[in-house]
């Protein structure tokens, strides 16, 4: 997996999420949803990396040659989903039909304030899930995301949703791990994506999609290390503005051995590898990686 996302696919979501803010901000959701065609159809033109890289993985989660037509929907589902992540932040949920599948498992650990990792992907919309569960059943949720990234976003949601400005805690940074630790200590959850490697990442080889590729270990080691329930997550796109959000239970403790240290975290991240690719075949235009997700693993 290229460990360049950061300064590569990054940047577009990013430019892409301001230009859709500005045009939800000042139409609405519906004239916004008729210019996302035309700016998809830029992004696809002036992409060529991104747009290899949605065949690459369409062809792998379908299972057959697709075309052209096939990856603008691919472009078309993330940019909608950046769309809602507009209304969502600013607390327009009644716009949105939204089916949440297995809440129990986060709603009785919360109950008991017992603190838990939430851990997502670039599949779908995890802003779903958050803001809902922030606004509609007061979980107390933080998100754990590269610094570079969190400054942007952190921007981003000030302007949309002041309430949720510190909602995200960076990585990286000298008190990162502290603040997740006193987060947890008082029963909230921390939610973090697991499906992209960063630059400095330890890595676990798993098979993802018939193929092997690199995970990172951070979320597996960090779960261990603070001895809390890990619990799956996931918020997928089914079109006009229905929303199906998933969650289920990966382990109320991870442990990993020191006798058979490397092949514990294994085991561990390719049950989440194996759920991710679940979920990404019950929703294939939900994956929003667009580089060569497969391309450390091939050297």
């Amino acid at each position: 997996m290229s460990r360049h996302w950061l300064g590569q696919s990054e940047r577009g979501s990013k430019f892409m999420l301001r230009l859709i803010t500005w045009i939800a901000l000042r139409l609405g959701r519906a004239p916004a949803r008729a210019l996302l065609y035309p700016i998809c159809g830029y992004f696809i033109v002036f992409s060529r990396h991104a747009r290899r890289a949605s065949r690459q993985y369409l062809e792998r989660v379908l299972g057959r040659a697709v075309g052209i037509m096939e990856v603008c929907r691919h472009y078309h589902c993330f940019a909608a989903t950046i769309l809602d992540r507009v209304f969502l932040l600013g607390g327009r949920h009644e716009i949105f039909d939204i089916d949440a599948h297995g809440a129990d498992v986060i709603l009785q650990r919360v109950k008991k304030g017992e603190g838990c990792i939430l851990l997502g992907s670039h599949l779908g919309s995890f802003e779903v899930l958050r803001t809902l569960g922030i606004a509609m059943a007061h979980l107390p949720i933080k998100i754990l995301m590269y610094e570079e990234n969190a400054q942007k976003v952190s921007e981003i949601i000030a302007s949309l949703n002041p309430a949720l400005s510190n909602s995200v805690i960076p990585i990286g940074t000298p008190d990162s791990m502290l603040r997740v630790k006193e987060c947890l200590d008082q029963g909230e959850l921390v939610g973090i994506l697991g499906d992209r490697v960063a630059q400095d990442d330890k890595i676990v080889r798993c098979s993802f999609l018939g193929q092997p590729t690199h995970f990172p270990a951070g979320p597996m080691l960090l779960a261990a290390a603070l001895g809390v329930p890990v619990i799956l997550c996931f918020g997928l796109y089914r079109g006009g503005n229905r929303y199906e959000i998933y969650t289920e239970l990966l382990a109320d403790r991870i442990k990993i051995s020191r006798t058979d240290r490397s092949g514990d975290l294994q085991r561990w991240t390719q049950r989440y590898v194996d759920r991710l690719e679940h979920y990404c075949r019950s929703a294939p235009y939900n994956w929003f990686n667009f580089y060569d997700y497969w391309a450390m693993a091939k050297r």
